[in-house]
């Protein structure tokens, strides 16, 4: 039996000190649970213990968990295919996962018949990692460029890291400090109505510690509140 309310209680705790360790708030730092796979459940008892912002990478379980769920900020964090946006659309607060034109233009075009505009951030691929989504850091301005120019109905709000999975996370700080730095120049450098850089997405179950000394804003954390996924 997985005791969520105790996880939550530990995750917190790390969160807090590992910023106060970096001389941050630690109310700048966003907890994402991420829910794939558990059940709408786990969720509730997740929110009824304080979450306020649940993460899904894929968007069946979306639509398939909204709907018996407490109220709550629904994150998209996984690749999300363009013939899905049209699920999505009304029931994301943000999403995390803008890799490509192609994607933004989609997205755009159903908030836009929504009659809203879409909040999101757009992923890096740090390690440039062939089994993983997300532009480069020499993609990634001028996609946000691109956007800028060819979507309407579209904030770009931040940047969204991927990096690789490793024992030690000090092996990947130096792929959190580089996204800290892009955003950092993204933010003086590129003034428009659309672009507000409020959220940098790095850090997961293993790595959020580091993740936060970095910069993040917003940390991933599903393993450690939910435990072990349900892929059978």
């Amino acid at each position: 039996m997985v005791d969520i309310k105790s996880n939550l209680e530990k995750i917190r705790t790390g969160i807090a000190e590992a910023a106060e360790k970096a001389g941050r708030n630690p109310s700048e730092i966003k907890l994402i649970a991420v829910s794939k796979t558990k059940p709408a459940e786990d969720i509730n008892e997740a929110i009824k213990c304080g979450v306020t912002d649940v993460g899904e990478n894929k968007a069946q379980e979306v639509m398939e968990k909204c709907d018996h769920v407490e109220p709550v900020n629904w994150h998209f964090i996984g690749h999300l295919q363009r013939n899905k946006v049209k699920y999505i659309i009304n029931k994301v607060t943000l999403i995390h996962s803008v890799d490509s034109l192609k994607l933004a233009k989609e997205i755009d075009l159903r908030a836009a018949q929504e009659g809203h505009d879409m909040d999101v951030l757009i992923q890096i691929n740090a390690a440039n990692e062939e089994n993983k989504y997300g532009a480069t850091f020499e993609e990634t301005p001028a996609l946000i460029k691109a956007i800028l120019d060819e979507c309407k109905s579209i904030n770009i709000k931040g940047l969204m890291s991927v990096v690789p999975i490793v024992e030690d996370p000090e092996d990947v700080s130096g792929y959190f400090r580089q996204t800290k730095e892009l955003f950092d120049k993204i933010s003086s450098e590129t003034k428009h109505e659309r672009l507000k850089m409020e959220h940098l997405s790095m850090g997961m179950t293993h790595d959020f510690e580091t993740a936060i000394r970095e910069g993040s804003t917003m940390v991933r954390v599903g393993t450690a509140i939910f435990g072990e996924r349900n892929y059978g």
